[in-house]
């Protein structure tokens, strides 16, 4: 039997296994006790996500590279840190990240609150010294001197990273977007999505793809936080995706861990929205999501995708593009005859 005739008979059971498999985004993600989400440490983090004053020249923010006013990514291959510097591997997108249990491509965080503290301090990105530096930048602005002390109450001195970073975690896990197309058509809105998404669905459930991305953000299982649900790539190196976009050049999680059984592994990522988070993969070199399909195809289950079969996984994915929540620029608390920048 051919692939088509494996195919045509894995489709007769892929609608029950859609349903073990995929489930509509969650309405709240999970959050750490030592972190309870509250109104007022939510709109606190809003602000630091948005304010380039964490970074050493105040030219990039947490924003400058997950853009919650589109993709929460910047749709660049490498994004661009203090002085123009690039990165090597590309920004993931930000929406959802809260279902996430372990950050970064290769993982090497388990939470969003360690995963804040990174880029602050990393020198390609906004490239403060030390964290010592970001949190005195922070206590010369009267405002969040303020709010850090209503959002932390009791603590002797509540502008410390730590809390830099609880308050960035807690705006982030507002940032979900729920009730895509796909999510309609899981709760029984059977028009939510057209035939091609249905066939789509069925597809990459048949043809194995979805062994990898399920769950409720379609990246693995909902595993405790600090678990990362890893996978090699490319698993079939020896064909022409492989070699054109130099997938293998970047160790993946071995570059954190230091252990040879880490060579080629990485975090899964998720499926959800990823019709509008192009560039793709950790290098970002796939620029289309019809390509990155006959990649992941080939590279991961050795198999030739027939055009009609690139399309409907496609419009499937295309149908995980959720709703975004409104976000509204905040108003940054300022410095009134002075400026943080030159002190």
């Amino acid at each position: 039997m051919g692939f088509k005739g494996i195919l045509s008979f894995l489709l007769l059971f892929s609608y029950v296994a859609n349903a073990e498999l995929f489930v509509p985004l969650p309405a709240k993600p999970p959050v750490p006790k030592d972190n309870p989400m509250t109104s007022g440490k939510v709109e606190l983090g809003k602000k630091l996500f948005f304010d380039s004053r964490l970074s050493l020249d105040g030219t990039v923010s947490c924003n400058s590279c997950h853009n919650v006013m589109s993709s929460g990514t910047d749709n660049r291959k490498f994004s661009a840190g203090v002085g123009g510097k690039n990165g090597d591997r590309n920004s993931p997108t930000v929406w959802n990240s809260a279902f996430l249990t372990v950050q970064f491509w290769d993982g090497r965080e388990p939470s969003l609150e360690a995963q804040a503290k990174g880029p602050l301090t990393n020198p390609i990105e906004m490239a403060m010294k030390d964290h010592d530096l970001v949190v005195s930048r922070i206590r010369m602005i009267p405002g969040y001197v303020e709010e850090f002390k209503k959002n932390f109450p009791g603590q002797k001195e509540p502008v410390v990273i730590d809390n830099v970073a609880k308050a960035i975690a807690s705006y982030e896990r507002t940032l979900l977007t729920p009730d895509a197309p796909y999510d309609q058509f899981l709760k029984g809105k059977k028009n939510a999505i057209n035939a091609a998404a249905k066939r789509g669905a069925e597809k990459v459930v048949a043809i194995g793809c979805a062994t990898c991305h399920n769950g409720p953000n379609y990246a693995g299982p909902q595993l405790p936080e600090g678990t990362g649900f890893y996978q090699r790539f490319p698993t079939f190196a020896d064909n022409e995706y492989a070699k054109k976009y130099d997938f293998s050049a970047d160790p993946g999680r071995m570059k954190a861990t230091g252990k040879a059984e880490d060579k080629g592994m990485w975090r899964v990522p998720t499926w959800r929205n990823v019709a509008i988070t192009a560039p793709y993969f950790h290098n970002g070199a796939v620029a289309t999501l019809d390509e990155a399909v006959l990649v992941m195809a080939k590279t991961q289950l050795n198999i030739d995708l027939k055009k009609e079969d690139v399309d409907d996984i496609v419009a499937f994915l295309t149908s995980l593009t959720g709703k975004m929540p409104k976000q509204q620029m905040p108003e940054l608390p300022q410095t009134p005859g002075s400026t943080v920048l030159l002190q």
